[in-house]
């Protein structure tokens, strides 16, 4: 319980770093702002011509009655939308920190910089740093992904489908989503994607009470826009307790051994 609370404390300290430092909030908004128009205009158009995708989808309706044909499509139309809208909530945090890797990636190093032990940024052009990012986005959302499409298909089980699965559900977008913001710092200790997902685990209370109280904010429309900085702040400053920056070792000039006499004092 301790850890929960812990996780949700790096929430808020987040959302308070970035409000006391304005102008990294203000920068930090604009890959959520970018995403978002993406998103409602792809949403507009397959709402405008999903009943055109059904009609394509289903030529072996054409031969059915009216009323048959006309509520199979109609059907399709509202999956196919439906779906859009999961998939959009799903992939939203991965595109978002894609389309601002380089952004997040300098509000991350702010963060640590100004708390202190920042460890040193890999060398890589913007251009490797997308590349790596789009690639370890993508295996982030293929398993979310293949979990969530399991966890619809164990909510049409009577029983657990209405209670164990919704918790659940809840439980593993705060795991992924927590994994997502927490990348960029903990990319930059070297951990790939397979030793973030060990590490996280390891610590899975700290990670659920930072990932799912977020999960449920973003549940509101247009939050996750405005609460992503602060998310990215504290999901270094969870990323920090998970894996601390060691310190610098003595110089070997400067170092003193334990049994080295001690030095005579000037005269």
């Amino acid at each position: 319980m301790r850890d929960l609370g812990k996780g949700l404390g790096h929430l808020f300290k987040g959302q308070r770093w970035v409000l006391r430092h304005g102008r990294w909030w203000g920068f930090g908004l604009l890959p959520g702002l970018v995403a978002l128009v993406l998103y409602i205009g792809a949403l507009i158009a397959l709402a405008t011509y999903a009943g055109d995708i059904a009609t394509w989808a289903t030529p072996f309706a054409d031969h059915w009655s009216a009323d048959w044909r006309s509520t199979v499509r109609a059907l399709l139309a509202v999956l196919l939308v439906c779906g859009s809208l999961l998939l959009a909530v799903v992939t939203f945090t991965a595109v978002t920190l894609l389309i601002g890797q380089p952004l997040y990636e300098s509000l991350s190093e702010r963060v640590e910089e100004i708390e202190g032990g920042a460890p040193d940024a890999p060398r890589q052009s913007v251009g490797q740093q997308l590349v790596f990012a789009a690639r370890e986005g993508a295996a982030s959302v293929a398993l979310t992904a293949g979990l969530g499409l399991l966890l619809l298909v164990l909510g049409f089980v009577p029983a657990i489908g209405q209670t164990v699965v919704p918790a659940a559900a809840f439980c593993v977008s705060g795991f992924f989503l927590t994994e997502q913001l927490a990348a960029v710092a903990l990319q930059r200790r070297g951990l790939t994607f397979r030793q973030r997902i060990r590490r996280l685990r390891s610590r899975l209370t700290l990670t659920l009470g930072f990932g799912v109280p977020l999960v449920l904010l973003f549940l509101i429309p247009f939050v996750a826009v405005f609460a992503m900085p602060g998310a990215v702040a504290g999901a270094t400053l969870l990323a920090r307790e998970l894996e601390p920056t060691a310190p610098p070792a003595p110089d070997a000039t400067t170092a003193v051994r334990p049994d080295a006499a001690p030095e005579p004092p000037p005269n």
